[in-house]
């Protein structure tokens, strides 16, 4: 008897198998995320809620930040420089061929301490390198996953994003957009069809932990829709402009903030920003954490503040998150710049239209496209991201400030320091 398999049978079951291994892929990375943002949620409800009524320490918020900073500066002195950013993990991946995961435990560790102290930074950084890394694992225990580790990694990290964000399309175009090839590979649909299946898993997850447990960070809240008007179509020039000055602004302090980084020896630079941090926070609290929930109270109060007042929130935010990234309270930049976009684009439409809520969400929309284009240089994925709380109808608008931006700033940010800590 003829026990050989066919090509036919083969193919099949390497197909099963693929589409198998990303559905677990998937998984993981909606349950990693779902994970990470409920302790981050509960630690931050035990250190800044329950604690602080129970006890009644002066200059409690200064506190907390530098004793937190210098937690992380050890931290990273021990174990070294996390947690890596999508653009550092998917960089390793491109030019070694392979991404270190003996670390994940202290990659978790280190993406979770500057957000339970509020430090100006969001919640992807470190994710992607754990994702990355257990995909790269697989690769080397897995023998059938051996050959197509890094299509694996990409679309793990790809998940993580778009869990994350609650934005099922922005993950694969921040992953895939900057490479011709890649992009070209999923416009195919093959690799968007692998992607899904993923995302489906990830997803499914994630919401199933969250109706069990309880979710942790809800994300950005969702402006509703609105009617735009022929005067915001004339002031498109004026709302990309701003986004432009802001993403100079934030490339050239996130430049600057790494320069000055560098002369400070390890543990003292955390503590430094722990302090500008605490001593921020205690006056403007509205500039700590990541932005999400603090957006959710702007789009109820941002009347009872003065237009300026918004704009200068804006330039404030930006200048606290690269501080906070160069000097070690690391973290992502996706949502205090979403943040700060959302700040400066109510300001200006306020001061050219008044506070008049259609103005105002177009304006916020656009200023916060044409900063994040300026900055990621990556208007599919700009669009996808922003649909997680701009209107749909706003879609080709909101891509035109995306794409102006990323052409128009040409100025690329420095990467993070990257000092040896464990040598300091």
């Amino acid at each position: 008897m003829n026990n050989t398999k066919s090509p036919k049978n083969v193919s099949l079951k390497n197909q099963l198998e693929l589409w198998l291994f990303c559905a677990l892929i998937g998984a993981v990375a909606g349950a990693l995320v779902w994970i990470l943002l409920k302790i981050m949620a509960v630690g931050t409800e035990f250190l800044w809620k329950w604690l602080p009524g129970k006890t009644s320490v002066p200059y409690y918020t200064i506190l907390i930040c530098v004793a937190g900073a210098a937690i992380i500066g050890i931290f990273r002195k021990i174990f070294g420089d996390y947690p890596e950013n999508l653009e550092t993990v998917m960089e390793k991946v491109r030019a070694e061929k392979r991404y270190e995961y003996k670390n994940m435990l202290v990659m978790m560790v280190a993406a979770l301490l500057p957000l339970l102290i509020g430090s100006s930074v969001g919640p992807e950084a470190g994710l992607t390198g754990i994702i990355v890394g257990l995909c790269y694992w697989a690769g080397d225990n897995l023998k059938f996953a051996k050959q197509n580790t890094r299509n694996y990694s990409q679309i793990g990290a790809a998940v993580s994003m778009s869990v994350l964000f609650h934005a099922p399309l922005f993950g694969i175009f921040e992953v895939e957009e900057n490479s011709e090839e890649d992009l070209a590979a999923l416009t195919k649909g093959s690799k968007l069809f692998i992607y899904g299946i993923a995302l489906a898993a990830g997803t499914g997850i994630y919401a199933g932990l969250s109706a069990l447990f309880g979710a942790g960070l809800s994300g950005f809240p969702s402006f509703d829709m609105v009617e735009i008007q022929r005067k915001d179509y004339l002031l498109m020039i004026l709302y990309i402009l701003c986004g432009l000055i802001l993403a100079y602004f934030y490339q050239a302090t996130h430049k600057l903030t790494g320069n000055i980084s560098n002369r400070f020896p390890a543990v003292v630079r955390e503590i430094f920003a722990g302090l500008c941090l605490g001593i921020t926070g205690s006056f403007l609290p509205v500039l700590m954490f990541s932005g999400e929930d603090q957006m959710g109270t702007l789009m109820k109060t941002y009347t009872s503040y003065l237009p300026l007042a918004l704009i200068a929130i804006a330039f404030f935010k930006l200048l606290l998150t690269n501080l906070c990234i160069q000097f070690g309270l690391k973290g992502g930049h996706f949502f205090p710049v979403i943040f700060a976009g959302v700040c400066m684009g109510y300001g200006m439409a306020m001061l050219t239209c008044g506070p008049d809520g259609g103005h105002v969400v177009f304006g916020a929309a656009i200023v916060t496209a044409s900063l994040l284009g300026g900055i990621m240089k990556k208007p599919l994925a700009v669009t996808m991201l922003l649909f997680l709380c701009f209107p749909v109808k706003m879609f080709i608008w909101i891509f035109i400030a995306a794409a102006v931006g990323s052409k128009l700033i040409t100025l690329k940010p420095e990467q993070e320091p990257s000092a040896n800590y464990s040598k300091q």
